[in-house]
């Protein structure tokens, strides 16, 4: 018992030097973690003998270290995305009663990885491996909305804004407005521009610097996802695009 105990003030030291930008004194740890000094300093040494910590004696400021930085960095090389991301969907999936999709971007293009399908007779069906245009299409203007405007800038020059049904955004001037109002919700909305008839809400799956790197839609007939459902189905998206990005290691903002 005493052996977990001391596993587990330890982990709660290494979190907290983690949030830490520029390191911590013993006495700024202790208080942190509400233990005696004593204690957090026999648990740091401990962990500095193994590299999980290290200590500036000039500063006396205690930092992470670079074991700690290797086995992070173990556990980027082997995370699965639509693993990791398969429950959450369903969770989504159930909540919404909605069909639930992710992608990425992929040569100025988005590919489906995965879909959650909803249990209603009417879905949007979509096959791993599918394309679609970012522009247009939910999981594609979530990407766009949360990339450097540069980059922005250079997908639309790059491959145009073609018009795919009459409501597809096909000036440069009403996408990047229309990106503007999904940055600031922090969800975008295809309103029937890549089918008709078709609505899906989307959010960004953030990785450890902050950048999008996937997105989760939800998607169904318009019927079913009316004006005055959007912003319910947005907050939804967003508050589970967090908590993936959370387990995949990312950082929500």
């Amino acid at each position: 018992m005493q052996q977990v105990q001391s596993l587990v003030r330890a982990i709660s030291i290494l979190n907290t030097l983690a949030d830490s930008e520029y390191g911590m004194t013993l006495t700024e740890i202790a208080h942190q973690v509400h233990l005696p000094p004593s204690t957090v300093h026999r648990l740091l040494t401990t962990m500095q003998h193994e590299r999980y910590v290290t200590f500036d004696g000039e500063r006396t400021l205690w930092s992470i270290g670079v074991q700690a930085f290797s086995v992070g960095n173990a556990f980027t090389k082997n995370r699965n995305l639509s693993q990791i991301a398969r429950p959450y969907m369903r969770a989504l999936m159930e909540d919404s009663g909605e069909t639930v999709n992710l992608a990425v971007a992929d040569g100025g293009e988005v590919i489906f990885l995965s879909q959650v399908e909803c249990r209603k007779m009417m879905r949007a069906l979509v096959t791993p491996g599918r394309r679609a245009l970012m522009h247009c299409s939910g999981v594609g203007k979530a990407l766009l909305a949360f990339l450097p405007d540069e980059e922005v800038n250079a997908l639309i020059t790059q491959h145009g804004l073609p018009k795919i049904t009459e409501r597809t955004l096909i000036s440069a001037d009403t996408l990047k407005s229309d990106l503007n109002r999904s940055r600031q919700r922090g969800y975008a909305l295809d309103d029937e521009e890549h089918a008709i008839g078709l609505r899906c809400v989307a959010g960004v799956v953030r990785d450890e610097t902050g950048l999008p790197i996937a997105a989760l839609s939800l998607s169904g007939p318009a019927a079913r996802i009316p004006n005055e459902r959007i912003e319910q189905f947005g907050l939804k998206v967003r508050r589970v695009c967090a908590d993936l990005s959370r387990e995949y290691g990312g950082k929500p903002v």
